[in-house]
C-alpha cells in the first residue's frame, strides 16, 4: 500500500468508528494511534514523529481560551436552575397569550433570551416544556406545533452568543471569539424572525392549531404583568451586555477589555447574583451545577485529545493535501464547496454532537476554506447554524429525547391530560429543521448576514504602496521625498464594505502585503 492511498482509508475508518456507538473520544484516539504505528512500520514518517504527540496534547490543554468553556457552562447551569426560565415563560405567556399563536411567540422569545444567558440545550428544553407544554395542551394547541416550537427554541442556544459552540469554532479556526460572537448575531435574529413568521402564517392559515388564550385566564394585569416581565428581562439583559460587551462580542463595540475566559468568569459571578436575586441560591443548586460543568468539561477534553491524536497522524500521511485536492476541485467554486461541506455536516449531525463535529471535522475543512479565500468567521458561523440541526434530527436529535423524557414525566405526574406520542414529537420537528436549513442557505448566499456586524478591516492601496517602496529603494530620487506621514497612512484605507459576494477574497493583511511588495522589489 502506498501512502497516497492511506488518507482515504483513515477517513473511512473515522466514519465507521463514529457510527459504531462506542465513545468517540476513545475510539478516535485508538484509531489514530493504530494508524500512526502502521505508518511508522511502513516508513512513511519516523518514530520520532509520534513522540511529538504528548507535547502537542499538553499544548492544546494549556490553551487559556478553552478555559472559557467551564465558566460559560457553570453560568448556564446556574441560570437554568434558578427559576429564571419559569418566571419569564409565565410572564411572557400571559403577555402574548391572548394573541393567536401567542404562547408560541412567548416560547420563541424566551428561548432566544435564555439562549443568550444559559447556553445549554437540555436545561432549556426541559425548563420550557415543563412550564409551556401543559398550558399549550390545556388551551388546544396542535401537539406537533407545540413539541416542535419547544424543541427548536431550545436549540437556538447553540447559535446565540455566548454559545459554547462559537468558542470552540473560534479556537479551531484561529479567529477571535468576539468576532465570532458579532458574526452570529445576524443569523440568530434571523432565526427568531423565521420561527415567528412561521407561527404568524400558521395562525392565519390554521388558526385552530394555535388559538389565543382567553383573557380571563390571566392572573396578572396591567403594570403588575409588565413589572414581572421586566424583572426577568432587565437583569438578563444586563448580564448579557456585561459579558459580551466586555469581550467585544456585541456589534458596535470595537474594544475588548476582557479575554473570553475573564468574561466567562464574570458571567459565572453574575449567574450567582441572579440566582440570589431569585432566592434560589443554595448549596444543592451549586453542587448540581458544578457536577454538570465537570461532566461537560471532561467530555470536551477527552474529545479534544482523541481528535488531536487522529489529526496528527492524518496530517503526517499528507491527509490534509488529499482533503484540499478533493474539495478544491468541486464544481461551482466557493459555492460548490460550501454546499458540499454543509450537506456533509448535516448528515454527520444525525449521529454526532456539535463538539465531536467541531473537534474532528473542522480542522480538516478550515485550512481548505482559508486557501479558497473564504472568510473563516463567516464559515464558522455558517457551520454553527448547520450544527443546530444535530439536536433536531429525527430519530437521534437530543432535543427530541429531552422532550420525550420530560413529557412522559409530566404525564405520569398528572400535569398533561394525555400522553405525547413519539410520532408527534418527530413529525413536529420536521418543519423546524427545514427552517434551520433555510437559514443555512441564506447565510451561504448572503454573507452580509454575518459580515455586516464585523469591524471593517483595512485594505492596502497597492499602487501607492508600490510607489512608496520605489522611493525607499532609490534614496537619490527626490521627486517623492516630501511624502508626509499622513500621505503614507493613506496607503491603508478602510475597506468600503464587508464583502457581499461569496467569491470575494478576504482583505489583504497590511504586514503581509508589505512583505510581498518588499520581496518583489528586491527581485527587481
Amino acid at each position: 500500500m502506498s501512502m497516497e492511498h492511506f488518507p482515504p482509508l483513515m477517513f473511512a475508518g473515522l466514519i465507521v468508528i463514529m457510527l459504531i456507538g462506542f465513545p468517540v473520544a476513545f475510539s478516535l484516539a485508538a484509531l489514530g494511534l493504530a494508524c500512526g504505528f502502521f505508518a511508522v512500520s511502513q516508513g512513511w514518517f519516523p518514530p520520532e514523529f509520534m513522540s511529538a504527540l504528548p507535547q502537542n496534547v499538553f499544548g492544546i490543554l494549556s490553551n487559556e481560551l478553552l478555559l472559557a468553556i467551564p465558566f460559560f457552562t457553570l453560568m448556564g447551569a446556574l441560570l437554568e436552575k434558578c427559576g429564571l426560565a419559569e418566571d419569564m415563560l409565565d410572564s411572557m405567556g400571559q403577555l402574548f397569550g391572548p394573541v393567536r399563536g401567542g404562547l408560541g411567540y412567548s416560547v420563541i422569545i424566551v428561548g432566544f433570551i435564555l439562549g443568550a444567558i444559559t447556553g445549554t440545550v437540555a436545561g432549556q428544553v426541559i425548563a420550557m416544556a415543563m412550564i409551556s407544554l401543559p398550558v399549550m395542551m390545556r388551551y388546544g394547541y396542535n401537539m406537533r406545533y407545540a413539541t416542535g416550537v419547544l424543541a427548536a427554541s431550545g436549540t437556538i442556544t447553540q447559535l446565540v452568543p455566548p454559545s459554547l459552540v462559537l468558542v470552540v469554532l473560534a479556537d479551531q479556526l484561529g479567529r477571535s471569539v468576539g468576532d465570532m460572537y458579532k458574526g452570529a448575531w445576524g443569523p440568530s435574529i434571523l432565526q427568531v424572525l423565521i420561527f415567528a413568521l412561521y407561527t404568524f402564517v400558521l395562525s392565519r392559515v390554521k388558526p385552530h392549531h394555535v388559538p389565543g388564550v382567553p383573557k380571563e385566564a390571566r392572573t396578572l394585569q396591567g403594570w403588575a404583568l409588565w413589572a414581572k416581565c421586566l424583572r426577568g428581562i432587565i437583569p438578563s439583559a444586563i448580564l448579557i451586555f456585561a459579558v459580551l460587551g466586555s469581550m467585544g462580542g456585541l456589534p458596535g463595540i470595537n474594544t475588548a477589555i476582557c479575554t473570553p475566559t475573564e468574561a466567562g468568569a464574570m458571567g459565572a459571578v453574575g449567574a450567582f447574583i441572579l440566582a440570589g436575586i431569585h432566592k434560589r441560591l443554595s448549596w444543592p443548586l451549586v453542587k448540581e451545577a458544578m457536577k454538570g460543568t465537570m461532566r461537560i468539561t471532561a467530555m470536551v477534553v477527552f474529545i479534544l485529545i482523541g481528535s488531536r491524536t487522529f489529526s496528527l497522524v492524518f496530517q503526517g500521511v499528507e491527509g490534509g493535501h488529499w482533503i484540499e485536492n478533493m474539495l478544491s476541485d468541486l464544481p461551482g467554486g466557493q459555492i460548490g464547496f460550501l454546499i458540499a461541506v454543509n450537506l456533509f455536516i448535516f448528515f454527520l449531525a444525525f449521529f454526532l454532537d456539535f463538539f465531536e463535529i467541531a473537534f474532528i471535522i473542522l480542522p480538516l475543512l478550515g485550512p481548505v476554506a482559508d486557501k479558497m479565500g473564504i472568510d473563516l468567521v463567516w464559515f464558522g458561523v455558517m457551520l454553527c447554524v448547520n450544527m443546530q440541526t444535530s439536536f433536531m434530527h429525527p430519530p437521534f436529535g437530543f432535543a427530541l429525547f429531552y422532550l420525550r423524557g420530560i413529557s412522559d414525566t409530566l404525564f405520569k405526574n398528572g400535569a398533561l391530560p394525555r400522553k405525547v406520542e413519539s410520532k408527534d414529537i418527530y413529525m413536529g420537528s420536521i418543519p423546524w429543521v427545514f427552517m434551520q436549513l433555510v437559514l443555512v442557505a441564506i447565510v451561504i448566499f448572503f454573507p452580509q448576514t454575518v459580515t455586516a456586524f464585523l469591524d471593517k478591516e483595512k485594505a492596502v492601496d497597492m499602487n501607492q504602496a508600490s510607489e512608496l517602496l520605489q522611493q525607499m529603494s532609490n534614496p537619490n530620487d527626490k521627486s517623492g521625498s516630501d511624502m508626509s506621514a499622513d500621505d503614507a497612512s493613506k496607503l491603508f484605507a478602510p475597506e468600503p464594505a464587508a464583502s457581499a459576494a461569496p467569491s470575494a477574497s478576504a482583505p489583504v493583511d497590511e504586514s503581509e502585503a508589505l512583505r510581498r511588495m518588499l520581496e518583489e522589489n528586491s527581485k527587481k
